[in-house]
Parts: structure tokens; sequence; C-alpha cells
């Protein structure tokens, strides 16, 4: 017989797997991305003001992931244009990119953490 704590153990498991199947499933591959933002892709940062403040992607607009059904028409009226989303690891943009798609957007995808948009516009900058 499983004991309660095995259980456990498996729930925990299985939860982590698809929040990371999550996160990999809209994720842009690097040269793609950069050729996407070479074409003017906008970068929509969806942490908080806070995290935001601190420390972020040259050019990238700022839309709270709690905001972003609110505030995404304003910011990028066209549902046709490419759409990079990221946060602090890449778990609440791949969120984000699931309700930009649910709204319609049709171009969105997952930049992942902060770290790897900060490398990807960095060499797409030279």
């Amino acid at each position: 017989m499983i004991s309660v704590q095995w259980l456990v153990v498996l729930g925990v498991l299985v939860v982590a797997g698809v929040l990371w199947a999550l996160k990999r499933a809209d994720t842009v591959g690097d040269e793609a991305a950069r050729e996407y933002l070479r074409q003017g892709a906008k970068v929509i940062d969806v942490r908080s003001v806070e995290e935001y403040r601190e420390r972020h992607v040259p050019g990238a607009v700022n839309i709270p992931l709690d905001e972003l059904e609110q505030r995404v028409r304003k910011e990028a009226p066209d549902k046709s244009a490419v759409l990079l989303l990221h946060c602090l690891s890449g778990g609440r943009s791949a969120v984000g990119v699931r309700v930009l798609k649910r709204m319609g957007y049709a171009k969105v995808f997952n930049l992942g953490s902060l770290a790897r948009a900060e490398k990807i516009a960095a060499k797409n900058e030279k």
C-alpha cells in the first residue's frame, strides 16, 4: 500500500511537471527571438512594477500579469503582431502567453526568464 507521504511526493512531482511543460510549450528559440526582435516584436515584461523598476530589458513594456488582460489592448492593439513575454523565471510569462492566445493574439511567445531575455536582447543589439 502507498503511504500518504509518497502520495504527497507524487502529487508535487506531477504539479512541477505540468508547470514545467506549460513553461516550455510556447518558449521561442534564441534565433527566432532575435529575428522577431529585428522585425520589431514587442517585449512585454509581466513581472510586478517593483521588479521592473529594479532591472529590466531596455525597451520592454511592463504589464504585470494580473493587469495583462486589461492593458494589453492599449499596448498591443494588433492581435497579429509578435509579442515576446518574459518574467523572472518564465512561469508567469507562460501563463501570460496562454491568456493572450485565449484573447486571440496569434503570435505570442514565451521568452522565458529575465536573464534569457537580457541575453537575447543584448546579442540582438550588436
